[in-house]
């Protein structure tokens, strides 16, 4: 652990102080932490969902625009902080943003810890190979023998592990951004992704030499993530996303980005 100095403590103090104040107001009334201002945590990192455009500063994707859609909806500012993902449910406990929306699986685990809205999209696991290696994949157990890759501490790395305990011997490459892995199986560094079927959709669209070798059950939904008690912003929430269910908006955002329907099956 690094050591802390004099001055993290004294910043610390100040921004729980910000902090504290951003709760009295949500408290006292206020819908959101900044009055007129939606802010929502991201990791911006991760397409097609959410990432920088080609300027490396405007973030573009699903989620983005499904933020802006929602902020519309509320007649609220949306304000993007981009943030690492291993701190990124730290970060709306500590009232640095309203909420987060940022390919968020709705598990049991985090619906104890913290507030959801109804899905947006589904999701499914899916493993990605190359034509070029041509391997014999055509379930998971397959992948025993080589060399794998997913992002840390997402579901992917969950069903890694998951496969890893039942005894399919793989050898595990974690790395923080998912574009990272696309790139070593390039490279011919690594033999296989583990990866969301939403993300590998937008990478296979571009590179035809990958493909999709197993497709699991789309039994994974994304939501939007609040603090625990922030009851009254996730009914707002709720009922906007009812609004773009109803207008056809998601199911636009959704052609736009994936050339297909990807969310009318959550719908609820």
């Amino acid at each position: 652990m690094k050591k802390l100095t004099l001055t993290v403590v004294v910043w610390g103090l100040a921004a729980s102080l910000c902090f504290a104040r951003g709760t009295s107001q949500q408290q006292s009334g206020g819908l959101t932490l900044k009055p007129g201002v939606l802010s929502i945590g991201m990791e911006i990192g991760y397409p097609p969902m959410e990432y920088f455009d080609i300027d490396g500063k405007t973030p573009i994707g699903f989620d983005v625009q499904l933020a802006q859609a929602l902020g519309a909806q509320l007649g609220l500012e949306v304000e993007f902080v981009d943030t690492a993902w291993d701190g990124i449910f730290a970060g709306v406990n500590t009232n640095k943003y309203d909420a987060i929306i940022s390919s968020v699986t709705i598990t049991e685990e985090r619906l104890e810890a913290f507030n959801f809205t109804k899905p947006y999209i589904g999701n499914a696991m899916v493993i990605v190979v190359s034509r070029k290696a041509a391997l014999p994949v055509t379930k998971p157990e397959d992948i025993a023998g080589y060399r794998v890759t997913y992002q840390a501490e997402t579901t992917a790395d969950i069903y890694a592990t998951r496969l890893a305990q039942q005894g399919v011997g793989f050898t595990a490459f974690e790395y923080d951004k998912v574009m990272n892995c696309f790139d070593e199986i390039k490279l011919g560094r690594v033999d296989i992704i583990i990866v969301d079927s939403l993300v590998a959709f937008e990478y296979l669209s571009r590179d035809p030499d990958l493909y999709i070798a197993w497709q699991g059950k789309a039994d994974e939904t994304f939501g939007i993530c609040l603090k625990k008690g922030n009851d009254a912003l996730t009914s707002a929430l709720n009922g906007a996303l009812d609004a773009l269910f109803a207008d056809g908006t998601l199911a636009g955002i959704s052609q736009d980005i994936f050339k297909m329907d990807l969310v009318s099956s959550v719908k609820q």
